[in-house]
């Protein structure tokens, strides 16, 4: 063991701190190293599409190698390269992007002695020598030898077993024990000690394991579903794409040869010619295999997330796993926390009352009675797992802790000797500490009135002086008022014998703490939210019934008689059957136990519903495991939100709320985006299909696909990946966690307008008095001039459409200034292309009356998508995606 340079009273001062890192190195963990760009350039290069596209031009570069075009050849080249390129650059932006922003959201913090003072840093700033506190619920930020108290410590990620870990004071430092140390990563289960940290960073046992620890986020069940529905299409896209390449040369070669060997010998034997139609077959697959296979699909769900990150953390929502915000939108049944949630979190004692039922509102009036006051100060004091940091604020133990500990804010020198203590348990809902007073021992006992309360027989009165407690009624009402009025009561007592945890009994009364937790107006706000959204909310909290129902109906969550509240054990006497059976009229659940969070869970799951939860603490987390999507508290325990899918950074419920909202917003703008480029593809299978056989050539070359290509993947996906969070979406029911990506509306749409395109882009293309607008007897690239920007065209009026079940097509427009963006950089873009094209784009500049001509009919796909939206209003459809 190698000798360390600290003070254990006082920790390190900065000069060490300082000297410290420079010596030693600091506590980052090397990561590991994020797919550059160029590895993504590469791949994006190896898509099948591609491939596709190269490949044909590698044939048709051998068909025709005498009368090539090299100019359209080194432009298609290009044109690959660039679609690549911007393919790869979005998906290396969004990703970094995301990895960036739940980096920096991700950040934790611990509590160190700096300076002879309590100080919360980053865990990155630890550095060897420093004296870390921990206590249950944290995270070891560095590997360390105790030096003061014990812990039971969590450490299945490094050797498989579930049972906690006893931890104890290394007497030799020469020769640590294992039971001496913790390690970086391992969560603290219960206990609170100080820790000397002996390694930091890569040099701690983590930092050695760290490339195998760091895994690769796995895919969600949203972009695998995705994926599914991408390759059945792609599927279908083959398959038609071999469809009519076989038709078209059976055409050609059997039909136009009228059916006779002799002729269709002599035409196959006719290489050029042969060989220009075998290429025309191949650029037919090729176009219908870039327009039907939608390679885009999958990265959608990426594309969106990463682009709401910053909006769902300026709202507070930091996504630790892709499938809780997918499932978020589904939620059926929300189990909430109240402290810090629904309430400001910020506890207060607002008075202190007596045994002889006398009420004090600050210290300073406690200051004023005698002998009592340093016996209210030694239980509030000595009975607390906080402590005051350099600031002088509060900081450790749990909030009730913390509003205690700042109710005795003068003269706060720890002069006796702390013996023993028993942390506060939910279930026992008491703690114990045992302190030398004047070399006697003394008990100092605090928890629920109901636990306390009983088993008091005597009380101090003013002077300190011990008086029998002749009748507890008016205690009792006391309390019941209080409770009422959503005020949270907490009892101390002292006792001079052998106390333990299965057992009390005549126990001295020191009087009760009568504390306030104020309701948010925000949380009030969200619970509407959650409620207009067909979500029931249940809240679960430890403090009694009549405090429960108060806060309950203060927030509107208890708003009807037939509303339930249960306590623990009334909810512990019911069968499963019949907690299933009142379950959707179940309220609040107060004095609850961790194990009715996970048995509620069960059941509602057993009903088939979606199930959310909140936690904040170390028991918490096997719920928010257990549960369909788990909300962790952003001032809760590290082993809370390791367990999370979700973390709310400022512990509030509105925030849930738009947690919710978010996981809605997100599946509909994969919806939008979907009906937009199946539309598109709709459109585009068909007309070459069926273009073919009526005499309808290729309308698109190559060069023209890809930037198609790009309009309907890269380009679209940015602009419906910013759609706006809309409270409508809160007034629908929940979707189903596993309904399917296509809903009947959504078929509905992309057939219906799909074939319309279809049949406009034949018309175009085959009726007389429409070509005349475009000089046909001139030269035919104005019409098919006209055609590219036709279908360009089409596709964005199609977006509008897409993104609105509205008939105000510019509805909330405003709201995505990305969608703006993207459509006109397309339509720039577009008119570039077409006045400025040339031979490798195949296009010849339009007139202005031409080009007014082509954006009318383009634009008729708008009123012939709100003659079906009329249709399906006055059937009573209306509600979209």
């Amino acid at each position: 063991m190698r000798k360390i340079e600290t003070n254990i009273a006082t920790g390190l001062d900065d000069k060490q701190v300082s000297d410290s890192r420079k010596k030693h190195g600091s506590n980052h963990i090397t990561s590991k190293k994020q797919d550059g760009f160029l590895k993504l350039l590469l791949e994006s290069l190896g898509d099948p599409i591609i491939k596709i596209l190269l490949i044909a031009l590698g044939i048709k570069t051998v068909f025709l190698i005498q009368s090539f075009d090299w100019f359209e050849t080194v432009g298609i080249v290009i044109a690959i390269f660039l679609a690549s390129f911007i393919s790869s650059i979005s998906e290396y932006g969004s990703e970094k992007a995301f990895a960036r922003l739940q980096a920096e959201s991700a950040k934790l913090k611990c509590k160190v002695k700096r300076n002879g003072q309590v100080a919360e840093i980053e865990v990155e700033e630890v550095v060897v020598g420093d004296i870390i506190l921990l206590e249950a619920g944290d995270k070891v930020p560095a590997d360390g030898i105790l030096v003061r108290g014990n812990l039971t410590v969590d450490e299945s990620s490094f050797n498989g077993e579930a049972a906690g870990v006893e931890k104890r004071v290394c007497n030799d430092w020469n020769v640590p024990e294992k039971a001496n140390q913790v390690y970086r990563g391992t969560v603290v289960y219960s206990g609170d000690a100080e820790v000397c940290v002996t390694e930091v960073g890569d040099k701690t046992y983590y930092g050695q394991l760290a490339q195998e620890i760091q895994e690769k986020q796995p895919e969600s069940p949203l972009k695998i579903r995705l994926r599914g529905l991408a390759t059945v299409i792609s599927r279908i896209g083959y398959i038609g794409a071999v469809l009519v390449s076989v038709s078209y040369l059976f055409s050609v070669v059997v039909i136009d040869q009228q059916f006779q060997l002799s002729k269709i010998i002599a035409f196959v034997t006719d290489f050029p010619v042969m060989a220009g139609h075998i290429l025309y077959a191949l650029t037919l697959s090729v176009t219908i295999i870039v327009v039907a296979v939608p390679e885009g699909l999958p990265m959608m769900i990426t594309l969106v997330l990463s682009s709401n990150m910053k909006r769902m953390l300026k709202n507070n929502v930091l996504v630790r796993r892709l499938v809780g915000i997918e499932t978020a939108g589904s939620i059926n049944i929300l189990f909430t926390d109240k402290t810090g949630t629904l309430t400001k979190g910020k506890l207060e004692v607002v008075s202190f009352m007596s045994g002889n039922l006398k009420s004090y509102h600050s210290e300073y009036e406690l200051s004023k009675v005698g002998k009592l006051y340093p016996i209210v100060k030694d239980s509030l004091l000595y009975n607390n797992a906080s402590r005051y940091d350099t600031s002088h604020h509060a900081v450790g133990g749990n909030i009730t802790d913390r509003a205690l500990l700042e109710f005795i804010q003068s003269d706060l020198g720890y002069q006796k000797k702390e013996i023993s203590h028993i942390p506060f348990d939910s279930k026992n809902k008491y703690a114990i500490t045992t302190i030398l007073d004047d070399g006697k021992r003394l008990n100092l006992i605090k928890g629920a009135p109901e636990k306390i309360l009983p088993y008091c027989t005597k009380y101090y009165d003013e002077n300190g002086n011990i008086r029998t407690i002749l009748s507890k009624l008016e205690m009792n009402r006391k309390i019941s008022s209080m409770t009422q009025n959503g005020i949270r009561v907490i009892a101390f007592a002292t006792s001079d014998k052998v106390v333990n945890v299965t057992s009390f009994r005549d126990l001295t009364l020191v009087g009760f703490a009568f504390i306030k937790d104020e309701i948010r107006s925000e949380a009030i706000t969200g619970v509407q939210l959650v409620h207009e959204a067909h979500i029931q909310t249940v809240m679960i909290t430890g403090d009694n019934k009549d405090t429960a129902m108060a806060i309950a109906k203060e927030a509107g969550i208890y708003q009807s008689p037939d509303d339930l509240v249960l306590t623990s054990d009334e909810l512990k006497q019911k069968s499963d059957e019949e907690l299933k059976k009142i379950l959707p009229h179940l309220r609040v659940v107060a004095r609850s136990l961790p194990s009715d969070k996970s048995r509620l869970i069960r059941i509602s799951q057993e009903c088939e519903l979606v199930v959310g939860m909140t936690g904040d603490g170390v028991n918490d987390a096997p719920a928010l495991k257990r549960a369909d999507v788990g909300f962790a508290m952003g001032s809760g325990t590290e082993v809370s939100k390791e367990a999370s899918d979700i973390v709310i950074l400022d512990d509030n419920f509105l925030s849930i709320a738009k947690a919710i909202l978010f996981g809605r917003t997100i599946f509909k703008s994969i919806r939008k985006f979907i009906i937009f480029q199946l539309t598109v593809n709709v459109c585009a299978i068909t007309l070459s299909i069926i273009g073919p056989f009526i005499g309808v050539d290729t309308p698109v070359t190559v060069i023209q696909m890809l930037w198609i290509n790009m309009v309907m993947d890269t380009l679209a996906g940015l602009a419906f990946a910013f759609e706006p969070p809309l409270v409508e979406y809160m007034k629908e029911m929940p979707k189903k966690k596993d309904e399917p990506i296509m809903n009947r509306y959504m078929k509905d749409e992309i057939l219906f307008t799909g074939i319309y395109s279809s049949i406009l882009c034949i018309l175009f293309l085959k009726t007389p008095w429409i070509q005349h607008f475009f000089r046909t007897g001139e030269n035919y690239k104005y019409l098919m001039t006209a055609f590219f920007g036709l279908f360009i065209f089409m596709g964005i009026f199609n977006c509008f459409n897409a993104r609105t079940h509205r008939l105000n097509l510019f509805a909330h427009l405003l709201k995505n200034k990305v969608f703006i963006a993207t459509i006109l950089f397309i339509i720039v873009v577009q008119i570039i292309m077409i006045y400025f094209g040339g031979n490798l784009f195949r296009t010849s500049g339009l007139t202005l009356k031409e080009f007014i001509t082509m954006l009318i009919f383009a634009s008729t796909v708008v009123p012939v998508d709100w003659c079906r939206k009329l249709y399906l209003r006055k059937r009573g459809m209306i509600g979209g995606v």
